[in-house]
């Protein structure tokens, strides 16, 4: 069996809206959990004009602001393959680590298949709403970032910037893993 050294990826997407192909992915912010300062951000031009007009209040973009500023899905895409590539040590494979991990691994894994024809992280993700119900057995309703906090007591708050936020779940994760390792040792 092949036991490669994981390299965990917090990672975090702001979107128009919820379905993966119609809506659009207009910033990705991602950092290495143990090493928060390796760290990528971008923002891309819309792939549709379809949006749910909550979904870009929460981020205060505007599909206008992605199209003048953002790259284009296919260049965005490779440049976050390419940050991954060139950080990810030889011989170690890169994990992906979402705070509601199947929402922004789906729109990740879309976009890289779809405009850069391969997805780095593979076919999964590993979710910190899951760790967190499986270091506490609290309930799936206690899983929600504002319970997540009152137990680990995070320094960083989510504010829907992508990368600030993937920099706040990987102090999530490092906090949630440190009470899965020292309920082992109990």
């Amino acid at each position: 069996m092949d036991k490669r050294r994981e390299i965990f990826i917090s990672v975090d997407v702001e979107t128009t809206g919820p379905i993966v192909s119609e809506h659009s992915m207009l910033t990705l912010g991602a950092c290495f959990v143990y090493q928060p300062e390796i760290c990528f951000s971008t923002m891309l031009k819309p792939i549709s004009e379809k949006s749910i007009e909550e979904a870009l209040a929460v981020t205060g973009l505007t599909l206008e602001k992605a199209e003048k500023d953002g790259l284009t899905p296919p260049e965005a895409m490779k440049q976050f393959y390419d940050w991954i590539a060139d950080n990810i040590p030889e011989g170690c494979t890169p994990v992906f680590v979402g705070l509601n991990a199947p929402f922004d691994w789906g729109f990740v894994n879309y976009y890289f298949l779809k405009y850069f024809g391969s997805n780095p992280f593979g076919f999964s993700a590993l979710d910190i709403k899951a760790l967190f119900m499986g270091a506490t057995g609290c309930t799936w309703h206690d899983t929600k970032s504002s319970s997540i906090d009152k137990v680990v007591n995070p320094r960083q708050k989510g504010n829907h910037d992508a990368l600030d936020d993937a920099r706040y779940q990987a102090e999530l994760f490092r906090l949630i893993y440190r009470l899965c390792q020292n309920s082992q040792k109990n």
